[in-house]
């Protein structure tokens, strides 16, 4: 199986997780998805009214330089775990 249909599967499995991550997993699944599929951050940070938002965007900035496979394969691999 490809690395990208393996992400597109991952994809489909962090929807149905048997029960829901921590908020830090959370951020990461998020940022390796944003980082697999755009690429480094664009766009200004959010302001800090925006705490959400402002967290989300610094977890995915955290992984700039990391290549589209690079992070496929972390959120493949992440995701797998919390499967089990």
């Amino acid at each position: 199986m490809s690395l990208q249909a393996q992400f597109d599967q991952a994809v489909v499995d962090s929807k149905n997780l048997s029960e829901k991550p921590d908020n830090m997993t959370l951020l990461k699944i998020y940022a390796l998805f944003k980082q697999a599929s755009a690429g480094d951050t664009d766009g200004n940070r959010p302001g800090f009214t925006d705490m959400i938002g402002r967290a989300k965007y610094d977890a995915w900035d955290a992984l700039k330089g990391t290549s589209k496979d690079e992070a496929m394969q972390q959120y493949v691999d992440l995701i797998g775990d919390l499967k089990g």
